[in-house]
Order: C-alpha cells, then sequence, then structure tokens
C-alpha cells in the first residue's frame, strides 16, 4: 500500500551531460558515452532502492529528452528538416525535425539499455514512452495532414516497443501525456483511442502521466496565468477512468490543482504527484505526508501512489536525491499511521 515511484527522469550527472539542462547535451562520446549512460543508470537505481522507492525506472539515463531520443530512431522522420512550431498551445516555440513520409521503426529503440536495467535489480521496474499526443505537439507534420492520424501511426509504433520491453521484463509501461493537459477536445476525440491502440495486447499493467510540464521557465510562467484552481483535469478525467489504463497521475504538490478531481477517478490507481520538479526546495517528509493524506480523503489509500509532480531531469542532482528521500519517508509516516 503506498507504494512510492516517480514519474520518469531523473537529473544526469554532471560528468555525463550538461546538468540542469532539458536537452543537455553528452559529454562523452563513442564507447565511454554508452558506458557512462550504463553508470549513471546503475547510480540512481541504487539512489531508488537506498531511499525506499517502491517501484523504479532508470531515470531516462540513456536519454537527452523523453520525446526526441525516441523519434531519432523513427524511419519517416526528416532530423534535417527543421521546422519553427508552437508547443503545448504555443507556450513557447521550438525547432523541430519533421515527418515527412510514412514512420516506422526499423528496429527496437531502448530495448537492449531496459534490458540491462532489469538485471540490476528485482523491484518492480517500469519504463516510460512518449504517448502519441505529445509525440505530435513535438515534432511537425510534413505528411498526414491531421494530428490524429500522425498519432495513431505512432501509436502503432510505441505498441510494438512496448511489447519487446514487456517481454523483456517491464512490469509498467507509462506514457507521458502532458499535451493532455492542454487539448481536451482532441483527448476525448482521438487521445484515448491513441492510448488504447499504444497499450493494445500488452501483458502488464499501463499508466499515463499527465502533468503541468517541467519545472522550467517557461512552464512556470504559463502557470502563473492559470489562476487560483487549475480545473484542466476535470475536463479530461472521466474518458481516462472510463478507459482501458490502470494508472493514471496528476500534479499535486505545490500546485493549484484541487485535490476532489481525484474522485473522478474512480476506478483506476492513482499516482499523487507528492513532491514538486522546481529546483529550489525539498519538501519535508512531512509535507509528503500532508499531500498523501489530502488525497486519501477522494482516494482510498490502497488505490495510491505518491509520485513525482514530473520528470526532474532539469534541476540539480542532489535536489532530486532529497526529493527521491522525501517521498519515501512520507509515504512511509502514513503508513505507519494507517
Amino acid at each position: 500500500m503506498l507504494e512510492t515511484t516517480i514519474a520518469g527522469s531523473l537529473p544526469r550527472p554532471a560528468w555525463l551531460a550538461e546538468p540542469e539542462a532539458l536537452k543537455g547535451a553528452w559529454k562523452l562520446s563513442g564507447a565511454d558515452l554508452e558506458d557512462g549512460k550504463r553508470r549513471a543508470a546503475a547510480e540512481w537505481i541504487k539512489h531508488q532502492e537506498d531511499a525506499g522507492i517502491d517501484i523504479l525506472t532508470d531515470g531516462e539515463q540513456f536519454r537527452t529528452h523523453f520525446v526526441h531520443s525516441f523519434l531519432e530512431h523513427i524511419d519517416g522522420i526528416d532530423q534535417n528538416v527543421k521546422t519553427v512550431m508552437g508547443i503545448r498551445d504555443n507556450r513557447y516555440d521550438l525547432e523541430v525535425p519533421t515527418v515527412t513520409g510514412p514512420v516506422s521503426r526499423p528496429k527496437p529503440v531502448h530495448v537492449d539499455e531496459f534490458k540491462y536495467v532489469r538485471g540490476l535489480t528485482n523491484h518492480t521496474l517500469k519504463f516510460t514512452l512518449p504517448g502519441p499526443m505529445t509525440i505530435c505537439d513535438t515534432i511537425a507534420d510534413a505528411h498526414y495532414g491531421r494530428r490524429a492520424d500522425m498519432a495513431m501511426a505512432f501509436a502503432e509504433l510505441l505498441n510494438q516497443e512496448a511489447r519487446e520491453l514487456v517481454a523483456a521484463g517491464a512490469d509498467i509501461i507509462q506514457f507521458d501525456e502532458p499535451a493532455f493537459n492542454v487539448f481536451f477536445d482532441d483527448v476525448n476525440e482521438w487521445g484515448i483511442d491513441t492510448l488504447h491502440r499504444a497499450s493494445e495486447g500488452l501483458d502488464c499493467t499501463t499508466a499515463v502521466h499527465i502533468c503541468y510540464g517541467y519545472g522550467i521557465e517557461e512552464n512556470i510562467r504559463w502557470k502563473e496565468t492559470l489562476g487560483d484552481e487549475w480545473r484542466q483535469y476535470e475536463k479530461i478525467f472521466p474518458a481516462l477512468n472510463a478507459s482501458r489504463i490502470d494508472q493514471i497521475s496528476l500534479e499535486c504538490a505545490s500546485s493549484h490543482v484541487p485535490h476532489s478531481v481525484m474522485g473522478i477517478l474512480k476506478d483506476k490507481i492513482v499516482m499523487v504527484g507528492a513532491v514538486a520538479v522546481t529546483p529550489d526546495r525539498v519538501e519535508t517528509p512531512e509535507e509528503v505526508a500532508a499531500t498523501i493524506r489530502s488525497a486519501m480523503e477522494f482516494v482510498d489509500p490502497e488505490r495510491i501512489l505518491p509520485c513525482t509532480n514530473c520528470g526532474m531531469t532539469p534541476i540539480p542532482y542532489d535536489i532530486a536525491l532529497g526529493k527521491l528521500k522525501s517521498l519515501a519517508a512520507g509515504a512511509t509516516l502514513v503508513r505507519d499511521s494507517l
């Protein structure tokens, strides 16, 4: 009960990549880079185990970005044809690669790295993949013409990858869909369908992570415009509760999300964001426990997984490590009181 987990990414060490950057460049190359990625992943596995985290991830130590590191291995995308596009409904602009033909996955993308991490721990192990809608909001389209069509094409590729990850020992496959918190009509019209295609036939627990974004300046400024109550989840949680996905995440810590929205997810395991992903401070275990107890007013403790709000790639390494320790300690405080 109250098993702890993280949303996905953890900071890459400063000897491996540019620190505190969303897409920090690698500092190593060739065989040294591959060895470094494995060392970084092994260190985070041990950190999570030592902190008392129950459901582990590789911290995305093998990737520079949660979306583009998958797309770099997909045919039909021209990495040299750059298009400037607004991300998350024009929250900020980025120059991104362009889909110029039918997409296909010529070979597995993350399976070898996952097999290595699987061999490091007996804990429950989760693997994160970008969701179809979020992919389509992170890359330009010069081929499909409709986001729904491109998302379904990517969902098929994600399903191929996820099936091989499950065969390699993944206990949970999580699709990261921050775009769900922006394009509400699309979520209800076709977004859930693409998630179902991506997760079709998986013999494991499935999850979707939905947040308000990394703790970067663009997202912080956007959050300041959302008012005193953030009710975006109310527009998508009914459809998600009716979906075939097992676990749903939401951002709670240091946010203006009314915790009552969790009551909509009556049939799901709820990943409750109990630590923020901002770089300024580490929550105390008591603060984490207070967030969990608040969630318990709307969700039975048996259905709660205390979690991070989002990935922690852009924050300092020691801050992220402290947050993991507080997350586990806060969950223990609540568990011991029940």
